[in-house]
């Protein structure tokens, strides 16, 4: 059973997005939070699966209750999903940075909010293709002359290195093991080898890296025949 948190400071949405989580069959609502505050807190008092945090929130926003939260050996194994009310907002950089797995729109679907979830707690992150291009376009057009040097890359393999590098133009595990011919369990053990020896928590922070260690620049394009 994949549990869930809520945070929003609207009551209205946060009972929707609970009625929604309890009605499926391998979900459950774990609690419900108004502000940042209470979603940290509540993340370490019940350790969620999955964390659905609203940006825009009285207190502490999103993105420091993300940073928190992420931060936590306590939560170590919490995943955060950003609910943004518009695409790719000026937020939602800042709050992957911060150690989000992906985001969602409020207005998503309810199938399509359901297979985000189960999506993250599964391991995966949710940055379609589109979305992790409009993420380079936003490090490359808001640089952080504060942020610190980027991780090296020594120990990371060859192989390794180019599993990294397609994941940041947006491939999914499907396409890397097609791209690449390998099988899709060894697609998931150089994943998990780049995740360890980074020091990430899932993919969307590798996307992070493989831009911030210079692995792949602004304007990189998926493989031809992937789209």
């Amino acid at each position: 059973m994949i549990r869930v948190l809520i945070a929003d400071d609207q009551a209205l949405l946060r009972g929707s997005f609970r009625l929604l989580v309890d009605l499926s069959t391998d979900c459950t609502t774990v609690g419900e939070a108004g502000n940042g505050v209470e979603a940290v807190a509540l993340s370490a008092r019940h350790r969620p699966d999955v964390v659905l945090m609203d940006v825009r929130m009285p207190e502490m926003d999103g993105i420091e209750a993300t940073r928190r939260i992420c931060a936590d050996p306590a939560t170590a194994g919490t995943k955060v999903i950003i609910l943004t009310t518009f695409d790719l907002d000026e937020y939602v950089y800042g709050a992957l940075r911060a150690g989000a797995s992906g985001f969602l729109l409020k207005d998503t679907p309810p199938a399509d909010l359901m297979t985000g979830i189960r999506v993250v707690a599964a391991g995966e992150a949710l940055l379609a293709p589109t979305v992790t291009r409009r993420l380079v376009d936003e490090f490359a057009r808001r640089p952080e002359p504060s942020r610190p040097l980027p991780r090296q890359l020594d120990g990371v393999t060859e192989r390794e290195r180019e599993v990294l590098t397609l994941i940041a133009r947006g491939l999914s595990n499907a396409e890397l093991a097609t791209h690449l011919n390998l099988s899709l369990a060894t697609v998931k053990t150089h994943i998990g080898r780049l995740l360890t020896k980074l020091a990430v928590r899932d993919r969307a922070q590798l996307v992070i890296v493989a831009y911030e260690t210079g692995l792949v620049g602004p304007g990189a394009s998926r493989p031809a025949g992937l789209g």
